[in-house]
């Protein structure tokens, strides 16, 4: 479950800007994932959870943002969403398409005292 992992950066993360930004509880953290990114959003709660006992994060919310999966579409040349990696343009069909975002794991932002 790389889901641990995952949680275990983002209290690296949090606990490096603890001491940069001078805060000293999380209250909530939202990140933007992908569908792309390949992570199962209920381990990567339950691990959250798991991870942040004991620290500065415990008890915080974990906020998801789901982010669509675009693609630039070379016969429209125009960006287009997809639902995922292979499929065609959904105004030409074609399947000349480029994968531009859905691949996202990030911290967007955390709400801190």
């Amino acid at each position: 479950m790389h889901e641990m992992s995952i949680c275990e950066s983002i209290v690296s993360v949090i606990e490096q800007q603890a001491v940069a930004q001078s805060f000293s509880r999380v209250k909530r953290v939202r990140l933007e994932i992908g569908p792309l990114a390949g992570v199962e959003l209920e381990a990567l709660r339950f691990s959250y959870d798991v991870v942040t006992k004991g620290g500065i994060a415990e008890g915080s919310a974990l906020e998801v943002i789901e982010m669509p999966v675009t693609a630039w579409c070379m016969p429209c040349a125009k960006p287009v969403t997809v639902r995922e990696r292979y499929d065609p343009c959904p105004d030409c069909g074609s399947y000349q398409v480029q994968i531009t975002g859905g691949d996202e794991l990030r911290i967007r932002d955390m709400e801190v005292d």
